[in-house]
């Protein structure tokens, strides 16, 4: 642990102090003066706000001290570890990792943890930055070999938690609790994403042509129904001939010269025209007319 300002600055000035008592003929202030320097300097530390110290006296755990200034005994009193109980995260991947359904992939993860006892993270494990990044990459693993491909691509959010609790139960001993976890990629091999890709183009285009054939069919329902209007009303036949003409005329924008023989093989002013408008003038005629 390295010396902070604040006793840098104590034991300048108590190591000034000693050698101007000295100089000034006054041995004996001056050399506890400057003692007392060396001791303060081996015994004030200080810990910053995400930190918290670990004191051992005698190789025995004394306290966890931290954060601010505090003292130790030099000689006796040690600092065996400084933890950092700040929000940290530790990358970790899983390659060619078999899934339930014998699918090679690979995995790219992250893991959120916090410190939550450093008495235990310190005492307890050896490094135990390195062994939060093992067991999350063996808890990966295992996590894989037990779900299928489908689940690991569609639901992402299960599984982070799944593989949260898994790994927070490993390391929970260690005074470390695990905020969260993500899968940041899943890499599967380059033949797998064309099939996929295949048979998704497949089935949507199965869908498109269920759509069009529910279309078709409802179509087709409106024709029976208008044949069925047209048939009883022929005048009315004769009106939706003439107005596809003019909507062909209107979209086109130009004149367009329609024979006759073509009216007549449409059925659009022939006998049915004509006998449709007599029974409309025979129905219109005045109390008393006889028709011919």
């Amino acid at each position: 642990m390295s010396p902070n300002p604040i006793t840098l600055a104590i034991v300048v000035v108590l190591a000034g102090l000693g050698v101007l008592a000295i100089i000034a003929g006054w041995i004996v202030l001056g050399g506890v003066l400057l003692a007392f320097a060396v001791v303060v300097y081996a015994s004030l530390k200080m810990a910053q706000q995400w930190q918290q110290a670990v004191v051992l006296r005698a190789g025995k755990f004394l306290s966890v001290r931290g954060p601010g200034l505090f003292w130790i005994i030099p000689i006796l009193d040690s600092i065996a570890a400084l933890i950092d109980t700040r929000v940290r995260t530790t990358q970790f991947v899983a390659e060619q990792t078999l899934t339930k359904d014998t699918v090679p992939v690979d995995i790219d993860a992250i893991i959120f943890w916090v410190v939550t006892d450093a008495r235990r993270a310190a005492l307890e494990v050896e490094r135990y930055q390195e062994a939060i990044a093992w067991a999350a990459q063996t808890s990966l693993r295992e996590m894989i070999g037990a779900a299928d491909l489908a689940t690991l691509l569609s639901n992402r959010r299960a599984v982070d938690e799944q593989l949260r609790d898994t790994i927070d139960a490993k390391i929970a001993s260690w005074g470390i609790n695990v905020r969260s976890v993500e899968l940041r990629d899943v890499k599967i091999p380059v033949a797998l994403q064309d099939a996929m890709s295949r048979q998704a183009q497949a089935e949507r285009e199965r869908q498109a042509r269920v759509i069009l054939g529910t279309a078709e069919a409802e179509i087709a329902e409106k024709f029976v129904e208008a044949a069925r209007t047209y048939a009883d009303n022929p005048v009315a036949l004769h009106l939706r001939g003439m107005n596809m003409l003019y909507e062909s005329v209107k979209e086109r924008g130009s004149t367009i010269i329609v024979p006759s023989s073509a009216i007549d093989s449409m059925n659009l002013g022939g006998i049915a025209g004509i006998t449709g408008l007599a029974r409309g003038a025979g129905t219109s005629s005045p109390p008393g007319a006889q028709n011919p």
